[in-house]
């Protein structure tokens, strides 16, 4: 007799974000990312994700997973998660100096938060910024076109976590951001049987600078930490063509070219 073939592992809550109890365990489902977009954009005057204020929208990762989800036949179109039908998906603003904090909660737990500046601080920092240089979000967004649909693996994941930390300036990385969704995404990818299946680069990287806390022009130690993340976690050791650390690599050398013809 057949063995009967394994269903792929849906993405839960507690692979994408920092949630614990029951919603952990919870598959994200279709019907939860479709209101968590609502409630983003109910929040008056701010495009989510708001790219100069800078932070994550929790509602990417939602819909990327609850699609992947779908696909596998881990939930329903349409279908919604136990936990959030009963305890709800909201958006809560709160006034901090210069702007606001927006934050995300799904069941009352924080999945997503990014940060609003009032508008003249954010026009002083656009007249501020080096726009001349590439950003590393910049060069995440050019490996996503360079990459195209290749599926996103486990040394994609190590050089994204590490990009986001060079770009924001610390250690961690915000609950939900590019480098949770990446690590999502190659945990999923590794149990998905047909590429058709597999969330990709792009799909996690286009618009990489909307879905970070903080950016900055790359350089040359940011370049090295995200090769080396890359080739460690790479079977072969080896950065992958097109990939986060080559086109980090590249951007750094640019802007080195830059300064030194200024």
């Amino acid at each position: 007799m057949k063995a009967q073939q394994e269903q792929p592992e849906p993405i839960q809550y507690g692979h994408v974000f920092a949630v614990t109890g029951d919603l952990a365990v919870q598959a994200i489902a279709p019907r939860d990312a479709e209101a968590m977009r609502t409630a983003e954009e109910s929040v008056q005057g701010v495009q989510v994700p708001q790219a100069s204020g800078g932070g994550f929208s929790a509602a990417v990762a939602m819909e990327t997973a609850a699609t992947y989800n779908q696909a596998v036949g881990a939930v329903r179109p349409g279908q919604a998660s136990d936990a959030a039908t009963k305890q709800g998906i909201t958006v809560t603003q709160t006034a901090v100096p210069g702007g606001r904090i927006v934050t995300e909660f799904v069941a009352g737990q924080v999945v997503g938060q990014y940060s609003v500046a009032d508008q003249a601080m954010m026009q002083q920092q656009q007249v501020e910024e080096d726009t001349s240089k590439v950003t590393i979000g910049e060069a995440m967004e050019a490996a996503a076109l360079s990459a195209g649909d290749r599926p996103l693996e486990e040394a994609d994941a190590a050089a994204i976590r590490a990009a986001e930390t060079q770009a924001q300036g610390a250690d961690e990385v915000m609950p939900g951001g590019l480098a949770d969704q990446a690590w999502a995404a190659a945990s999923a990818n590794a149990w998905a049987e047909r590429d058709e299946d597999k969330i990709t680069v792009s799909d996690v990287l286009s618009d990489a600078t909307t879905k970070l806390a903080d950016d900055k022009p790359a350089e040359r130690e940011d370049a090295a930490r995200v090769v080396q993340a890359e080739t460690y976690s790479d079977a072969g050791a080896r950065t992958k063509a097109g990939g986060v650390g080559a086109a980090i690599t590249t951007a750094a050398r640019l802007n080195q070219e830059d300064d030194d013809d200024a």
